[in-house]
Parts: C-alpha cells; sequence; structure tokens
C-alpha cells in the first residue's frame, strides 16, 4: 500500500472538484466519502443530490476561514492532499475497510491524533476500487496548524502495519532515498504518446547508461546530447557547470516548448553534485609495474576488482563511519559495471542484463554516503568495457558474469545487514535476471569444457586436490554435473604453472562455496 502525501495546496475546492469530478479519463466511479473527521451531517456530493462542492468545501475551511479572520492575513497552504493505493494484486476493500485504513492514516501524519477533538477537518474520498484520496484543511478547530513534519515517514510506518493486518501485499520499508513514483499525468502521457516509459524514468535510464563512457560531467552531457537527449545546462561566470536539466525528445508542454527534468528530480543520485563525485573523483597515480601487471582484457580487470569485494563489504567493528561509505561506494560503481556489461554483451542476454542493471539502481543508493574515491578499479574497467571495440568471448563473458552474480549476491548481503529492505529486495531482483544471462552464458563454455575433461586417472588426482583443500565441500563438488568441468579448469590452470590445491582454497576464500555457482 503506497500513501502519497502530495505539496500542499491552496483550492479546496478545486481539489473536490477533481475527486468528484470524472477524471483525466473518465476513470472516476461512484465518488462518495468513506470516513471523515465528523460523518454526522457531512454533505457529500457523492450521495446526496443537493449537496454541493462549494457547501463541502466551506465545511472544511470553516477553521481556515476563523483564522484567517483572527490573524489577519490568508493561510494560502492549508490543503493537504494524500492519495492512498492498494497494490494490483490485492483483494477488493469495502468501504468500511477503506474508512478504517484512511483513520490510521490521518492518525499516523498529525491530522487527527487518536482521541483529539480539536483536530483538523478531514474526509476520505474513494472514486475506484484500488485507491482513495484523502484531504485535509491543516488548520486544527483552535486554531493552531497541527505538526506534519516527518510525516511521510510516519505514514509509510502505518502503511507497513496495515498492510499486515488486512493481509495486503507488504512493500519494504524505506529511508528516504528511492526515487519519485512516476505521477498519474505523466503515465497518461506516456499512454498517449505510445511510450513504454514515462520520461523520467526514460531520461533516468539514458543518464545511467551514459555514466560508464564519460569521465566527468561536460563529456557526460556532451555524451547525452550526441544520444539526441535535450541538455540544458546552468553555468556561473567563469563558465563552471552549476547545474544541468535534460528532457526527452517529443515532451512538449502545451505551448510546445521542451519541458527539461533537473537531475536531482530525476533520481537523488543523478544531481550534479553526486555526478561529479562519482565521475571525477581522483583515481591514485598507478605505479608503472602495476600497470604493467593489469590484466590484458577490461572483463579480466573487472573480474580482479570483483574478486575484493568480499572484504570491501566486510562488517566492521563499531560505527565504521568510513568503511561504510567505501562500501556504499563499491556498490554504486558495481551498478556502473552492470551498466557497461549490459550495454556491450550479446543480443541474446541484453534482455536480462539491462532488467538486472535497472532493478539494481534501487541497490546503488542509501542514507550512507558514498566515498567513491575508492570505487576507482570497478569504475575504471567499467569505462574500459564500453569503450572496447569488440565484446569479450564467451568464456571471458561467462566468469564475468558468474562474478556479478555472487557480487549482487553480496550487496544484497551488505544492504541487508544494514536494514535496507529495499535495496536488500533491490539487489535480489538484480541477481535474478543477472543468474537467468550467466546461466545462458555458461551453457556452451560448460559444454565445451566437459568434452575436453581430462581422463578418468587424471580426474582422480585432481578430485584429491579437491578434498584436501575443501573437504567439508568436496563430496558435493565432486558429484555434481559441471564437474567435469571443473577438472578441465583445473587441468589448464596446472598446465599454466598454477597448483590445483592452492587455486581451490583461494576460491573457497573468496566465496562461500555452500552458495557458490557450478561455474566460475
Amino acid at each position: 500500500m503506497i500513501a502519497a502525501i502530495k505539496p500542499a495546496g491552496s483550492n479546496t475546492r478545486g481539489l473536490l472538484a477533481y475527486l468528484y469530478g470524472p477524471g483525466r479519463q473518465d476513470e472516476h466511479l461512484d465518488p462518495h466519502i468513506v470516513a471523515g473527521f465528523a460523518m454526522l451531517g457531512m454533505p457529500d456530493p457523492g450521495r446526496d443530490e443537493s449537496a454541493t462542492l462549494t457547501e463541502l468545501a466551506r465545511y472544511l475551511d470553516e477553521p481556515v476561514r476563523l483564522r484567517n479572520g483572527e490573524f489577519g492575513r490568508k493561510v494560502t497552504d492549508h490543503v493537504w492532499h494524500c492519495p492512498v493505493r492498494a497494490a494490483p494484486e490485492d483483494r477488493y476493500l469495502s468501504d468500511v475497510e477503506w474508512g478504517e485504513i484512511a483513520q490510521r492514516v490521518v492518525e499516523a501524519a498529525g491530522i487527527a491524533p487518536p482521541g483529539d477533538d480539536l483536530a483538523c477537518r478531514w474526509i476520505a474520498v474513494r472514486h475506484a476500487d484500488d485507491h482513495i484520496h484523502i484531504l485535509a484543511t491543516t488548520v486544527r478547530e483552535d486554531g493552531r496548524r497541527p505538526k506534519l513534519h516527518d510525516s511521510g515517514i510516519r505514514v509509510g510506518d502505518a502503511c507497513r502495519e496495515i498492510e499486515k493486518d488486512y493481509g495486503l501485499r507488504q512493500l519494504k520499508k524505506g529511508d528516504r532515498t528511492a526515487g519519485r513514483r512516476p505521477t498519474q499525468g505523466e503515465m497518461h502521457k506516456a499512454e498517449r504518446k505510445g511510450w513504454e516509459q514515462t520520461s523520467r524514468q526514460w531520461l533516468e535510464d539514458s543518464v545511467r547508461a551514459a555514466i560508464p563512457h564519460a569521465r566527468d560531467a561536460e563529456e557526460l552531457l556532451a555524451y547525452l546530447e550526441a544520444q539526441g537527449v535535450a541538455v540544458k545546462s546552468r553555468r556561473g561566470p567563469s563558465g563552471d557547470l552549476l547545474g544541468y536539466a535534460i528532457g526527452r525528445p517529443d515532451d512538449l508542454n502545451k505551448a510546445g516548448e521542451q519541458i527539461f527534468h533537473p537531475g536531482g528530480k530525476i533520481a537523488p543520485d543523478l544531481s550534479l553534485p553526486k555526478l561529479k563525485a562519482r565521475l571525477e573523483s581522483a583515481s591514485p597515480e598507478e605505479h608503472p609495474t602495476a600497470r604493467r601487471a593489469r590484466p590484458d582484457t577490461p572483463w579480466q580487470q573487472a573480474v580482479d576488482a570483483l574478486d575484493t569485494l568480499h572484504a570491501d563489504l566486510a562488517p566492521t567493528d563499531g560505527d565504521g563511519g568510513t568503511e561504510l561509505q567505501a562500501a556504499q561506494a563499491h556498490i554504486a560503481a558495481l551498478g556502473e559495471l552492470l551498466e557497461a556489461t549490459a550495454q556491450t554483451a550479446p543480443t541474446t542476454l541484453s534482455a536480462e542484463l539491462r532488467a538486472s542493471a535497472r532493478e539494481f539502481t534501487r541497490a546503488q543508493r542509501s542514507k550512507i554516503r558514498a566515498e567513491d574515491r575508492v570505487a576507482h578499479a570497478m569504475r575504471s574497467a567499467a569505462r574500459d568495457i564500453v569503450h572496447t571495440a569488440t565484446g569479450p568471448d564467451g568464456s571471458a563473458l561467462a566468469a564475468l558474469l558468474a562474478a556479478l552474480v555472487w557480487a549482487t549476491v553480496i550487496a544484497k548481503r551488505w544492504h541487508e545487514a544494514m536494514g535496507h529492505a529495499q535495496q536488500t529486495e533491490a539487489a535480489a531482483q538484480a541477481q535474478r535476471h543477472l543468474q537467468a544471462a550467466a546461466d545462458k552464458a555458461a551453457t556452451p563454455v560448460l559444454a565445451d569444457l566437459k568434452a575436453r575433461s581430462p581422463r578418468e586417472e587424471r580426474r582422480r588426482v585432481l578430485a584429491h586436490d579437491v578434498r584436501a583443500a575443501v573437504p567439508g565441500h568436496a563430496d558435493r563438488i565432486l558429484a555434481e554435473d559441471a564437474w567435469p568441468a571443473l577438472a578441465t579448469l583445473l587441468a589448464d590452470a596446472e598446465a599454466l604453472g598454477h597448483e590445483p590445491h592452492q587455486l581451490i582454497k583461494e576460491a573457497a576464500a573468496q566465496r562461500e562455496l555452500d552458495t557458490a555457482l557450478d561455474y566460475g
């Protein structure tokens, strides 16, 4: 259940006209009051033909008019509006149930605290099966204004309890870092134009797709413009970039002018200051020896960066402020790596990978401020991937996707440990899409490895290495269908001078074998 408190208004009669009217697409059916501050004697134009919207508005506005007369100045922001919507899969709720829900919402918000006979006047109007609108006038009967600070948090908490009590779909508790949901107007406009996404959703995807291609904010805006996005920048006298807004092609207002959306209104982490921190965070100078030792391909570079993620997201002692900020930065960079991989993967995998990257965006931000400078290795790998002329071969892609699946598992567990419910769910959803792509990518690779599996005598020696390295997991590993493929990998590594026993121990140290994949 979602309760979305709208910005305060000043026209009670105007809002009532919308609630009792036909709607923008004639979607309003049988509008009527299901609850209110004093139902006895309440004029309801939906149930009483003699009642008028003007009469109802005057009834609700009475304390406002009295305060205006007493103080000699007009209250201009007195209309409180909160639509409350059930999930599409929720059961039908009766008028009585919606009335009870409305009462709990206004109590939680501070509009009408329990037992307060001098609270604000309010009504709940129902004009559809799946939602109600609560309208309140925010001047109490004693002339004071209600205390509504943090009302959104309290109402959200109340909705989570309502979901439990009424057997409705239970949403995850938020931390006020989620993006804005599409409005009815945005969704209607997208439907009218035949767009699959609203403009803000489309612009968010466009910016996130551009991030791996840019080293700073200027490059980001230039890339967006080259992709056909309308860009408007705000600059200081020196020419420095101070802000930006972007627009979708053919998204015009009534005057035929381009509609622009500031980055921070598209998503909280896409404001200019936050983008600058991510894009322009200085990477440490790389020693020439380190450059020579760097993997030859960006795919291997990415796998190497992901292999340390379990340590980067390890639990901390004490408050761990610096460590938590570093962990959040690595998770944000992981999202960029997912986006880069989705852009360059074969078309047979792109749908699942793009879905994974889109789901993971909610996991990329939390109340913890990211210390972006520490995640340069993963971010550098993402940039190298999108700037590589050719895509990865099958085995390189399978290895990267396997590492990414494990990385999303680690991110999910970190968010879960931090109590980030929405981010935990987002990482879990991303993992499911990513797992589907990884399974598909691994199929031909595993088939090739199995076809080249060492002879039985050699496999027995390698099985001994497995038992010595991970005795608690050896029986399961050796019984799996993927064991012949793993034996091939170990034999190939040994031919290159590596010790199979040591490789297995290192892999076990990096990943929990109880939940590790059959490959990677």
